[in-house]
């Protein structure tokens, strides 16, 4: 029998909880790279690479947490995974030079991997989907508040006591959350078990097809490919532009890092705006119309950024970027949690595997315009393009198969 939403009082909790944690890791270092420049005597651009190269494993680890999700338990997975992200944090504090950053960063991207898209997926195991937008909305907040701390925390310990200290926090922080997760996991042992109705392939609904089968499941939806693609523009535009906004405030305007973290921190409390009238737009909009608009705010935000005279014009144009990327990008995944539902697991790490590998992508061309040019290119192509992503996708949802 199908469990309500409202009874998963301690499961999604937890699960935006290791959200936070993961988001944390996500953004810490975007307000970092002018201090790692100086410190490792780099360019940013070349600093940048804690960035890039973590996405980039974040990404293609997704290939391996998909279908060990389905086929283990989508909790498990994301509970050991929680606890082994403490190990690449770990490493970061013990680094002694920026190659030795990287590689831990890519360690922490690989483990990381689980944590958001096999949350993503079990909501979409255990929550039917006319609920599921406004659910996986509540699920963000943890997300967000992540994105927040990291980009506020980041400035902070560069200023302060050193980028050191800043995995030293989360390092604990991954110990702390990964054992609230094993406790619960222990306490709850079917709390894996499938709660919305599906069935395999094979008509069983209870064995996962194999691995390759689950690969073959997703890739043969053709919507599915649109949702793909779709994702990996959003995260390659957007994102290549979001990392440099510390950076750029930093530089342009000679705000201090840990002003330049939460000037763009204020991002994290648009895209919170959102989850607050999530249920109201939905209603309102639709499907379609968050697509559209969220990518005319996105326009909208890197146009501020581009045109601002001073550093106050960025604090709205964070704000209405957060608010415009998570109407675009919560109507991406809530299409993701769907768009296979036998293959749920592999279909949402296969989305979050094109969005990161289209952030690393997009960070690294972003990197080279900077070194070579300046980051008001990144915003104008940003500003130009997005819009055009939001639209495409709205018009392609006309089209969504029943």
């Amino acid at each position: 029998m199908q469990q309500p939403a409202d009874s998963y009082a301690r499961e999604i909790p937890l699960l935006a909880l290791a959200a936070f944690s993961s988001a944390i890791a996500l953004r810490v270092c975007d307000p970092l790279l002018p201090k790692l420049a100086t410190d490792f005597q780099v360019t940013p651009g070349q600093a940048a690479h804690v960035i890039a190269y973590f996405s980039v494993a974040y990404g293609l680890l997704q290939v391996c947490f998909g279908p060990l999700g389905d086929r283990y338990g989508k909790f498990r997975v994301i509970t050991y995974a929680t606890l082994a992200c403490s190990i690449g944090s770990l490493g970061a504090v013990l680094s002694n030079s920026l190659d030795a950053l990287v590689a831990s960063r890519i360690v922490a991207g690989a483990t990381g991997a689980a944590i958001i898209p096999q949350s993503m997926a079990w909501i979409g195991d255990h929550i039917p989907y006319e609920r599921r937008q406004a659910t996986l909305a509540r699920f963000l907040m943890g997300q967000i508040m992540g994105i927040v701390g990291g980009q506020l925390l980041g400035g902070f310990f560069a200023d302060t006591l050193g980028w050191r200290w800043a995995f030293v926090m989360m390092t604990a922080l991954y110990i702390g959350v990964g054992l609230l997760l094993l406790g619960e996991l222990r306490r709850n042992r079917g709390i894996d078990t499938v709660s919305v109705s599906q069935t395999t392939p094979t008509g069983t609904g209870s064995k996962p097809p194999p691995l390759w089968r689950q690969f073959q499941i997703v890739l043969g939806a053709r919507w599915a490919r649109y949702v793909l693609i779709a994702v990996f523009l959003e995260g390659f535009l957007v994102f290549g532009a979001f990392a440099f906004v510390p950076t750029y405030l930093h530089l342009q305007f000679s705000v201090s890092l840990t002003g330049a973290g939460a000037i763009f921190s204020v991002y994290g409390l648009g895209g919170l705006a959102y989850t607050v009238v999530t249920k109201r737009l939905v209603a309102s909009f639709g499907e379609r119309g968050l697509a559209a608009g969220g990518g005319a705010l996105l326009c909208a935000a890197f146009l501020l950024l581009l045109f601002g005279a001073t550093w106050a014009w960025a604090i709205p144009a964070s704000f209405i970027a957060g608010f415009g990327f998570y109407m675009l990008h919560n109507t991406l995944q809530t299409n993701a949690t769907q768009m296979a539902p036998d293959a749920r697991g592999t279909a949402v790490s296969s989305f979050a595997s094109c969005f990161f590998t289209g952030q690393a992508v997009g960070v690294a061309g972003a990197a080279y315009i900077v070194d070579h040019a300046s980051t008001a290119w990144v915003f104008g192509i940003a500003a130009l393009t997005v819009p055009l992503i939001g639209a495409w996708f709205a018009y392609a949802l006309r089209f969504r198969p029943a």
